[in-house]
């Protein structure tokens, strides 16, 4: 895709992926959560990944845009691996300095956490650059509605995501126009110690934040002046095409196979 594939940005495209039904695709991402989150042996992380790397070769996503989706949770994940891996009580395998050092179960663990959020991150990219926010809206509505009966505000939560995954790549533009304004004013964000830049990056942080509240207030007038009131919502729903059952059964199949397993 030579587009942005920032999560949470649509990418238009003819690819099979995209031709799925948006609640197929969604319920597909909810499985994969539920299987990451449900194994316990490393080996059980095979299936899942290829199932992932095998759904970004259909939708059209390089390996090079799997990893720029990446960099921003890598320090994150960097520093739990860490926290997984060092220990201060003793029983480390490699001891460092006293009772600290690396323990090598620490580590294993902290690696396959590391491994089951970097599978997820990527499941939610192939999701998200194949499917319009308004058709996650709708999907949600329609996954939702008999939860309706119980008074639960489908249309509200709906909206909700649709907008929330709206902004995403929105704060994205602004964070990359605040500083790249920032560099021409001569900040240097790549030179100084890790506490100097924490404070550069401050100077982009702050009128970020400001500009978000901004768009959220002028789109919450917006909808305001135009008479929303978050019920009524109409939507064009069709049937689901035989592909989208037979991928929707092949998920729930192998769903219920890795949590029996």
């Amino acid at each position: 895709m030579r587009a942005s594939t920032l999560l949470g940005s649509y990418v238009p495209g003819q690819t099979p992926v995209h031709g799925l039904d948006a609640r197929v695709k969604l319920l597909a991402l909810v499985a994969l959560g539920v299987v990451l989150f449900a194994l316990e042996a490393p080996y059980g992380l095979v299936m899942p990944a290829i199932a992932v790397i095998g759904g970004a070769f259909l939708a059209g996503l390089s390996a090079r845009d799997i990893l720029r989706t990446l960099r921003p949770s890598a320090l994150l994940l960097a520093f739990g691996l860490l926290a997984c891996a060092f220990v201060a009580d003793g029983t480390a395998d490699i001891v460092l300095v006293g009772q600290f050092g690396i323990s090598c179960q620490g580590a294993a663990r902290g690696l396959f956490a590391a491994v089951r959020i970097v599978v997820l991150i990527a499941g939610s990219l192939v999701m998200t650059t194949t499917t319009t926010p308004s058709e996650v809206a709708d999907a949600l509505s329609s996954l939702m509605a008999p939860f309706g009966i119980l008074g639960l505000p489908v249309g509200d939560l709906a909206m909700l995501a649709s907008v929330a995954l709206r902004f995403i790549p929105l704060a994205a533009e602004e964070l990359v126009r605040i500083r790249d304004a920032q560099r021409a004013r001569g900040v240097d964000f790549a030179d100084g110690n890790p506490v100097v830049r924490v404070r550069r990056w401050l100077s982009v942080l702050t009128p970020l934040v400001v500009a978000l509240f901004r768009r959220a207030e002028d789109l919450a007038d917006a909808m305001r002046e135009r008479g929303y009131r978050g019920h009524g919502r109409t939507r064009l729903t069709r049937s689901l095409r035989p592909t989208d059952i037979v991928v929707l059964v092949i998920v729930l199949a192998a769903t219920l196979a890795a949590c029996i397993a």
